[in-house]
């Protein structure tokens, strides 16, 4: 039941990435920001949780999860070191996703031509 309710989460939020790419003009880097901001939102919202209970390591896949990590460092940063401490706990929690995002992309880059 635990890979059932994996492949429901991440196959309804993919869903809504991909119904809001065919149905608009945005492009696939809106459209990653727009889950990222969703995520940060349930976080706040304390909806991110629940849906994490539920899928277990599923709500983990999407990119939604990246902005429940960003959600969650900069609130544990803001409740120990005030205002600098958000901007400080961010970029360290969140550095390894950040640097494996560029590295790859880098990688990525060397192997394979933009199509035209």
């Amino acid at each position: 039941m635990i890979y059932i309710n994996a492949f429901i989460v991440v196959g309804l939020i993919s869903m809504i990435g991909q119904i809001i790419l065919d149905n608009t003009k945005l492009t696939p880097g809106h459209i990653t920001s727009i889950l990222v901001v969703t995520g940060a939102i349930l976080s706040f919202l304390g909806l991110y949780e629940m849906i994490a209970d539920y899928s277990l390591v599923g709500s983990s896949i999407p990119i939604t999860s990246f902005g429940n990590a960003l959600y969650k460092a900069a609130y544990e940063g803001f409740q120990s070191h005030g205002f600098i401490g958000m901007f400080n706990n961010l970029l360290s929690t969140t550095s390894a996703g950040i640097s494996g995002a560029i590295f790859f992309g880098f990688l990525f880059s060397l192997f394979f031509k933009i199509k035209d």
